[in-house]
């Protein structure tokens, strides 16, 4: 079969090539065609080592497809199913879950360091333990959850990230309160769903901040009240809060310098929600004083920050009845084949989504 891999850190091309196998099924295991994909910054991040991924490997974590194949003792599934693909499975069993943060749970990340794939030069590992830029992937059974038959694929793709990731920031991590001021500081496809759970929480200003003209541009689709560059963001605090600060600002970069940025944006006693996934030798500095005395709450958010498989529920809930566009997130379509386009309308920032069809 087809897939796209990484076959070095630090390489900035994927290979596509056609002698991949998907390997590992078995009891609890399930076979899954893979119909759609989304390009998610994280994807970029564990290419040029940020994250922290074995190679070579095969990109990709957010995708959606059809059941092929169960394996022993798997019940909820069957061939035929249309599935979403959880990156980050919940044991049910560990510390964690048990306290209901289920997104904490630790079990997903140990798929990771088992390859997903084989090649005939040896093995290859998939991208969080999924690997979704290929034809077909094995996953446990946990990482495949149904979804309804008037779900389109695209659409489910993407709730297996950056919708889930953005929307949960502001609707569980934040709790954003209705009336208030919010700052989004990065507007892809992440930051343009948290902006969208803002407007959804009853927010009475959204200012979106990216160096982009387009996304800023979709930003204000999607329920932005002011669109600003870096640049321009001092002055819409004076505009918007007198100078005073964001009731809440969401920093959907992950790098220490946007943090910073949206630390001296937040009000006293207001909330900074760190949504990107940055580099562990990046460090973020704050003095000890004025982390006593201006008593801003700062919340990492990890996976929107919420039992992810109710993430999952609400969302679409939330999109059958036209409270949240999913499909105008995805701005560009492209095969397989063209992978490495899409890497580019990434890294430019021409792209809020683009979705790989498989």
């Amino acid at each position: 079969m087809r897939a796209a891999v990484l076959h070095e850190i630090g390489q900035e091309k994927l290979e596509v090539l056609d002698d991949i196998e998907a390997v590992g099924f078995g009891p609890g295991r399930v076979r899954v065609r893979v119909r759609a994909t989304g390009l998610c910054h994280s994807d970029l991040s564990a290419m040029n080592g940020v994250l922290p991924q074995p190679a070579p490997f095969v990109p990709g974590h957010e995708g959606a497809g059809e059941i092929l194949e169960v394996g022993e003792n798997v019940r909820h599934l069957k061939p035929g199913d249309r599935v979403v693909l959880c990156w980050l499975p919940a044991c049910g069993f560990c510390p964690a879950c048990k306290r209901g943060q289920t997104q904490l749970c630790l079990a997903g990340f140990m798929n990771a360091g088992t390859p997903n794939f084989r090649r005939p030069g040896g093995d290859v590992f998939g991208f969080a333990g999924t690997g979704t830029f290929a034809e077909e992937v094995v996953v446990d059974a946990g990482c495949a959850v149904p979804i309804p038959d008037d779900v389109p694929f695209d659409v489910a793709a993407l709730i297996g990230c950056g919708v889930t990731t953005g929307l949960g920031a502001a609707l569980n991590t934040a709790d954003v309160e209705a009336g208030s001021s919010v700052a989004v500081i990065g507007c892809g496809g992440v930051g343009i769903s948290a902006v969208q759970g803002a407007r959804l929480k009853g927010a009475a200003e959204i200012v979106a901040v990216d160096p982009v003209a387009s996304r800023r541009e979709s930003a204000l689709r999607f329920g932005a009240t002011k669109a600003v560059s870096p640049e321009e963001l001092a002055d819409a605090k004076q505009q918007v809060t007198g100078g005073e600060g964001f009731d809440y600002v969401f920093e959907v970069v992950g790098r220490s310098g946007t943090a910073r940025t949206a630390y001296e944006n937040t009000r006293r006693g207001g909330t900074l929600v760190v949504v990107g996934a940055g580099a562990m030798d990046d460090f973020l500095q704050l003095n000890m004083f004025e982390l006593f005395f201006d008593e801003k709450r700062i919340l990492p958010s990890m996976y929107g920050g919420g039992d992810v498989l109710r993430s999952y529920e609400r969302t679409i809930a939330l999109w059958r009845a036209g409270r949240i566009d999913l499909a105008g997130l995805i701005t560009h379509r492209v095969p397989l084949a063209e992978i490495n386009e899409a890497l580019d309308q990434m890294r430019t920032g021409t792209a809020l989504r683009t979705c790989i069809e498989i």
